[in-house]
C-alpha cells in the first residue's frame, strides 16, 4: 500500500499478522473454556468435490484445530437436493454446540445459493452473507452481526499495519459478492472515497494510479503491477 505522492509500496507481512491474530484467538478460546467449560463451535458445510473448495475448507478446519475451536464437519455429495441441504442447515441452526455456520461457495448449479444462505440462522452467519447481514453492511449507521471474512481481513491487515483509511482514495478491483462488493462497503464505512474497477470499467490503469489504497479482489493474478505506481 502506498500513497501516490510517495510512489513506493509497503509490503505487508500477512502471514505474521495472521499468526498474531490466531495466537490472540487461541488465548480467548482458552479463557472461554476455563470460565464456561465450552469452546466456540464452527460448522463448515461443503457440497461436492471441487478441489479449490476442498482446499479452502481444509484450511478452515486446520485453523480451528490450531486455536481450539471445535470443528463440525459436514461433507455432502454433489447430488444432494436443495431441500436436503436446507434441512442440514436447519439441523446446525438447532445445535447449541454450533455457534457459527459456513457454507462453502460456490454450490452446485442445481442449488439456489441465495436460498441456502438465507436459511442460516442470523446469529450463526459468521460469513456475513445472510441478506439481513449484508443489507446492514450496505446501510449507513447500521452494523451487521457479522462481516464477510475476507473483506474484514483486508481491513484488519490495513489497521494492524498502521495504514489510515479515513479520507483516502481506495480502489477495489473486482465486484464479486464474496470480496469486491463487501470490501468496498467496509471501506466506505471506514470513511474512504471508494471506486470499484471491474471488467466493464474504462481506463482502469488511470483510475488505479490515483489510488492511495488498492485492494485487488478479481481472483486473477497480476491485475495490478508496478506500472500502476501504487501497490
Amino acid at each position: 500500500m502506498a500513497s501516490q505522492s510517495e510512489h513506493k509500496a509497503t509490503v505487508i507481512d500477512g502471514k505474521l499478522i495472521a499468526q498474531t491474530i490466531r495466537s490472540e484467538i487461541a488465548e480467548e478460546v482458552r479463557q472461554l473454556s476455563e470460565k464456561y467449560g465450552k469452546v466456540p463451535g464452527l460448522a463448515v458445510v461443503i457440497v461436492g468435490n471441487r478441489k479449490d473448495s476442498q482446499s479452502y475448507v481444509g484450511m478452515k478446519r486446520k485453523a480451528c484445530a490450531e486455536v481450539g475451536i471445535q470443528s463440525f464437519d459436514m461433507d455432502l455429495p454433489e447430488q444432494i437436493s436443495e431441500a436436503e441441504l436446507v434441512s442440514k442447515v436447519h439441523e446446525l441452526n438447532a445445535n447449541p454446540d454450533v455457534h457459527g455456520i459456513l457454507v462453502q461457495l460456490p454450490l452446485p448449479k442445481h442449488i439456489n445459493e441465495e436460498k441456502v444462505l438465507s436459511e442460516i440462522s442470523l446469529a450463526k452467519d459468521v460469513d456475513g452473507f445472510h441478506p439481513l447481514n449484508i443489507g446492514k453492511l450496505a446501510m449507513k449507521d447500521r452494523e451487521p452481526l457479522f462481516q464477510p471474512c475476507t473483506p474484514k481481513g483486508c481491513l484488519e491487515l490495513l489497521h494492524r499495519s498502521g495504514v489510515s483509511i479515513k479520507g483516502k482514495r481506495a480502489v477495489v478491483v473486482g465486484r464479486s459478492n464474496i470480496v469486491g462488493l463487501p470490501v468496498s462497503l467496509l471501506l466506505l464505512k471506514a470513511d474512504a472515497t471508494v471506486t470499484v474497477v471491474h471488467s466493464r470499467s474504462n481506463d482502469q490503469e488511470s483510475i488505479i494510479r490515483e489510488a492511495d489504497i488498492i485492494i485487488a479482489a478479481a481472483g486473477q493474478p497480476m491485475m495490478v503491477t508496478g506500472h500502476n505506481d501504487c501497490l
